[in-house]
């Protein structure tokens, strides 16, 4: 199950050997990762014609299908799918492979999006589902507790009705055995006994009312453990409530503030700024001043929510080569990170990447649509406004 790579110079390569250092990790066959769930029918041996991309878009599908997103996200599901169906299609047809490429990355994105949805709305119902078994918890402890204060009850009631018949006997025994004793004391032992039996009335009914008042503190005992197992029953649900809330107030006014700045909208990824290509000259990764100032304003609102991170990731048209559009996109996004970082936002949070002429937002036949497609995107999303940064887009290689 192992496989090793290795470089192998051609008669042509250039260049001089490095020794780098890398990480792997061991996983079964069959398994998106570690620490995920194994893939069923997942494809394994790519020939030299299939691209790459398109066997990690059937097994996006896949991983998203194990997530339970056709449970959960069916739409989003249905959708990459359909693109699925395209791609394939599109390499059927023996298209260009930036074709196959481009569709292949738009069936992935959508599946994540998909697995995404999946894995927040599951832990949702989970949630709800410990609340509800808690709470079936508290009234099992509630019945238990009544149903513990009757027996004692009972057990109290048999103790003295025992007790009673005991002493009963005892004293019958001893009044027949006075009576044979000493029959001219007949009047003095009658007092006597009468006596006994006030003071044995008197304990009985000391017995009986410490009973009762017993009874009593067991069955304030049980409603008051039933008063405090449903406050924090309804302390729990306020708690998860108000956190859904505040996230979802935080994100809303995070999505003003930025859109108030640059044009911002909300996705599955997190908060898309959308900076376009007005903020560099022609061919040039150098901020201009107006840029400066609305990536300082935006550095501001970072700064005042702690626990947000940053994706930056910049995009070009189909104009020149792909070499130079790749390096041109990362060093713009580069420079959206330096900046950034510069204001004082922690350069943990950000990340950085170039995606060239990969991923076009219109077509690139337009003056228009080209410079739409040439812009650096700020995906800001956190747990803090519900978006887990593991659950960010896709990532290009630098």
């Amino acid at each position: 199950n192992t496989v090793v790579l290795e470089n192998v110079f051609g008669p042509a390569t250039l260049g001089k050997v490095e020794n780098i250092d890398a990480s792997y990790e061991l996983i079964g066959r069959g398994s998106y990762s570690s620490s995920n769930t194994k893939i069923e029918n997942a494809i394994f041996g790519i020939d030299r014609k299939t691209p790459l991309e398109l066997f990690e878009a059937r097994n996006s599908v896949r991983i998203a299908h194990i997530a339970l997103a056709d449970r959960y996200a069916a739409s989003t599901l249905a959708k990459a799918e359909q693109q699925l169906r395209n791609a394939e299609e599109i390499y059927g047809r023996k298209s260009d492979k930036k074709s196959v490429i481009a569709a292949a990355r738009e069936v992935v994105q959508t599946s994540e999006e998909a697995r995404v949805m999946a894995v927040k709305q599951k832990a949702e119902e989970d949630a709800q589902a410990r609340i509800a078994a808690e709470k079936r918890a508290a009234e099992d402890r509630e019945a238990k507790a009544r149903a513990d204060a009757i027996a004692e009850v009972q057990r109290r009631k048999d103790a003295e009705l025992a007790r009673q018949q005991a002493e009963a006997a005892k004293a019958e025994a001893l009044r027949m055995q006075q009576e044979a004793q000493q029959a001219a004391a007949a009047a003095a032992r009658q007092q006597a006994e009468a006596e006994k039996a006030s003071a044995a009335a008197l304990a009985q009914q000391q017995a009986a009312q410490a009973a009762a008042d017993q009874a009593a503190r067991d069955r304030s005992a049980a409603q008051a453990q039933q008063r405090a197992a449903e406050a924090e029953t309804e302390k729990a649900r306020q708690a998860a409530a108000q956190a859904e809330a505040e996230k979802a107030q935080l994100r809303a006014q995070l999505l003003n503030q930025l859109n108030s700045i640059l044009q911002t909208r909300d996705s599955a990824r997190g908060l898309i700024v959308n900076m376009s290509d007005v903020l560099f000259d022609t061919g040039s990764y150098t901020l201009k001043p107006g840029a400066r100032e609305k990536l300082a304003k935006i550095s501001g609102i970072v700064l005042a929510h702690p626990g947000l991170s940053l994706q930056i990731e910049g995009h070009t048209d189909s104009v020149g080569g792909d070499e130079f559009n790749q390096q041109l996109s990362e060093r713009r996004a580069d420079s959206v990170r330096d900046f950034l970082a510069e204001q004082g936002v922690a350069p943990s949070t950000i990340t950085a990447h170039g995606f060239g002429k990969t991923q076009p937002v219109a077509s690139n036949d337009t003056a228009e649509g080209r410079q739409r497609n040439r812009r650096v995107e700020l995906v800001v999303n956190g747990d803090a406004i519900g978006n887990a940064t593991a659950s960010a887009g896709p990532v290009a290689q630098r």
